[in-house]
């Protein structure tokens, strides 16, 4: 019998894959030896791999632009990356590499926007998208930018929102967008998104107010699902009736031109999750195309504002399982040395899984466990509970240090876990490595950041 670690995992999923490997036991990343960047510079560690951003990009791209040629789709199709998902400035460079636009969510991002044309990464030709519910002093960085001439849509989450605009902006034309407040999935705990305007309200909004405002034209409409795109009667139901508002405004608003669909596009959290990227976008494109076609308007431009999608896959978040514990007959705890709660936050506030694998030791026979973080708090813990299956990792030994490893962490757990600040238990933020390509198209690391020291701390505290 074959009881190996490496013999469960390509007994258990279709192993090797896209992005994993192993050689000699030892666990390669996108062709990168795991072990090899931590024996340089240790554990806990972030990594970002930054060729795989542009990678999921253009691939997207490509689906969009094969899916509207079939279809013979008359419109053109825009990809914004969603600032949110990593503010960081290697993450900003790479995907901007690739002819893409923005969607902002917060004051602070507008300065972001302004840093990254100063560094001459955008034009003011780029899309600025703004989203989010927007406070006075958004709306008026928002409106700053549209006075300096950027290319701002600002959409619309409610209609009280519009007046800041009035009073902000200069120009003689202010593009503008409305965002449809979606009904949530039927397991929801409210049946209607707190973002948006009903739609119902937004017929008689745009006649009534929008139509009268000679400098401002609608240009966009914004539909958004939390749970994102997925081959459900769910997401299709609310398309088809974001649609139907389109048409309906579209023939008496000239100015509408743009469907923004949002983001969703899934990322694997499982080596046996599959997505069919390439039909999903056809379908959408496809039924864009003929419900606009059987109102007999034309086909908007399509927006998506990709933000897991674009940056998740090329995170890893790695650790040294330090010490194991048996708290009785059937409950083995492995502990790592930082903390669930603190580098990776969503696993323990919404129970999201990522692809977790052993980085060495493939050779090993395996034992089942829960996986523990270092905090004092009963919650920062990694089972089956938020893993699904049961998680399998080579048996311990205290004389063999193990080492594993957390995949498509990229997007959002960095933010989320309070990075560079006060984190739980004063857990410091681990080094963060940064993993790109040179001019020969060879992958080089380098050092981004060091693991949080403690004077930082103590003076946000107070004691410095």
């Amino acid at each position: 019998m074959k009881n190996s670690y490496k013999d469960l995992i390509e007994q258990t999923f279709d192993f090797p894959q896209e992005g994993f490997e192993v050689r000699e036991a030892r666990l390669f990343f996108r062709g990168i030896d795991l072990m090899e960047v931590i024996e340089t510079y240790g554990t806990p560690l972030k990594l970002n791999y930054l060729p795989r951003i542009s990678e999921r990009i253009e691939f997207a791209q490509d689906l969009f632009d094969k899916a509207m040629r079939k279809v013979n789709y008359e419109g053109e199709y825009v990809y914004c990356y969603c600032t949110k998902s990593s503010h960081f400035l290697f993450v900003m460079e790479e995907a901007l590499k690739n002819n893409i636009h923005l969607e902002t969510s917060s004051d602070y991002d507008i300065h972001i926007v302004r840093q990254l044309f100063a560094r001459k990464l955008i034009s003011k030709d780029t899309y600025i998208v703004n989203n989010g519910y927007k406070k006075e002093s958004y709306c008026r960085l928002v409106s700053d930018l549209i006075n300096d001439g950027f290319r701002c849509i600002p959409v619309l989450d409610n209609k009280q929102e519009l007046e800041h605009y009035k009073q902000f902006t200069k120009k003689r034309k202010v593009n503008i967008g409305i965002r449809i407040a979606i009904g949530e999935e039927p397991q929801s705990n409210y049946y209607t998104s707190r973002l948006g305007i009903r739609n119902r309200e937004i017929m008689d909004f745009y006649r009534r107010v929008i139509m009268k405002e000679r400098r401002f034209k609608l240009k966009m409409l914004h539909f958004f699902i939390d749970s994102g795109i997925e081959d459900t009667t769910y997401y299709w139901s609310e398309l088809h009736k974001c649609l139907k508002v389109y048409c309906d405004l579209k023939k008496i608003c000239p100015t509408l031109d743009s469907l923004n669909i949002g983001g969703g596009f899934p990322i694997k959290h499982s080596l046996g999750e599959e997505f069919d990227y390439a039909y999903m976008t056809t379908e959408i494109v496809a039924n864009i195309k003929r419900i606009c076609n059987e109102n007999e308007v034309p086909e908007p431009h399509i927006f998506t504002e990709f933000g897991s999608y674009t940056v998740g896959e090329s995170g890893a978040t790695i650790y040294q399982v330090i010490d194991q514990k048996k708290q009785n007959d059937v409950e083995v705890w492995n502990m790592i040395d930082s903390s669930f709660i603190t580098t990776l936050p969503d696993t323990w506030a919404i129970n999201e899984r990522f692809i977790l694998l052993a980085v060495n030791r493939w050779d090993s026979e395996y034992e089942r466990v829960n996986m523990g973080g270092i905090t004092c708090d009963s919650q920062d813990y990694y089972n089956t509970e938020a893993h699904i299956n049961h998680i399998f990792l080579p048996k311990f030994s205290r004389t063999h240090p193990q080492y594993i490893g957390f995949f498509n962490t990229g997007a959002y757990q960095n933010t989320l876990g309070g990075y560079g600040g006060l984190q739980h238990c004063l857990i410091p933020s681990p080094r963060q490595v940064i993993l790109r390509k040179n001019a020969k198209g060879e992958i080089v690391h380098e050092l981004f950041c060091d693991e949080q020291a403690p004077e930082g701390m103590l003076r946000t505290l107070g004691y410095l």
